[in-house]
């Protein structure tokens, strides 16, 4: 099974840096035209199945990707984005911080710190969501011979990855913010996944 895991293009928050979570935001005209791009790159890959995240911006992303190949699409919430609670549409830039909580910065910089926002989700239950998404598609019988896409956010996609590793809270973003329209590839073998490539953009 070969899982490809794209996270969505962008968006007006991204560029406001708002915090998005579960709002549910658009896709941006860069957006589009990047998650075009990147399906183009890939247009010669026999994708069967598609997952996505029920937000706007994921589904999207997916379309635009997909383009004319009619392929399956499957809404799951457990790969939406963390949710920043009482946080959401707040913004996060160096010049423009509006979050009451002066260390939220540790969200990005010092996870194993980061407190959950009120009304919020921790990053070990996004974890938690993520990775059981994760053994189930790559145990399902009738999926061990599929391509699969799924479309996800940033943080959830930072989950999926480090679902087939071994990482300690410190090493949550292992990197990095994944990209918007990056892709990573994990190729499952024999019930063993492997990360062949991450943060690839087109």
């Amino acid at each position: 099974m070969d899982i490809y895991v794209i996270r969505h293009g962008q968006t007006s928050w991204n560029v406001e840096k708002r915090l998005q979570g579960r709002s549910d935001t658009d896709l941006n005209e860069v957006g589009r035209a990047a998650a075009i791009r990147t399906g183009k790159a890939f247009r010669e890959v026999p994708f069967d199945l598609v997952f996505t995240s029920p937000l706007k911006r994921a589904k999207e992303t997916a379309a635009l990707f997909l383009g004319e190949r009619k392929v399956p699409v499957i809404e799951d919430a457990r790969i939406q984005e963390i949710s920043f609670g009482v946080y959401e549409g707040l913004t996060c830039g160096k010049d423009n911080y509006s979050i009451p909580d002066p260390e939220f910065h540790s969200f990005f910089e010092h996870p194993e710190r980061y407190q959950t926002p009120p009304g919020g989700e921790s990053l070990e239950e996004l974890g938690a969501r993520t990775k059981a998404f994760m053994e189930d598609i790559m145990h399902r019988p009738e999926l061990q011979d599929k391509t699969v896409l799924v479309s996800s956010h940033g943080c959830a996609t930072r989950g999926i990855l480090n679902s087939i590793r071994s990482f300690d809270m410190a090493d949550f973003w292992h990197g990095g913010v994944p990209k918007n329209c990056s892709v990573a590839l994990i190729r499952v073998e024999n019930g063993k996944p492997s990360l062949i490539y991450e943060n690839r953009t087109f």
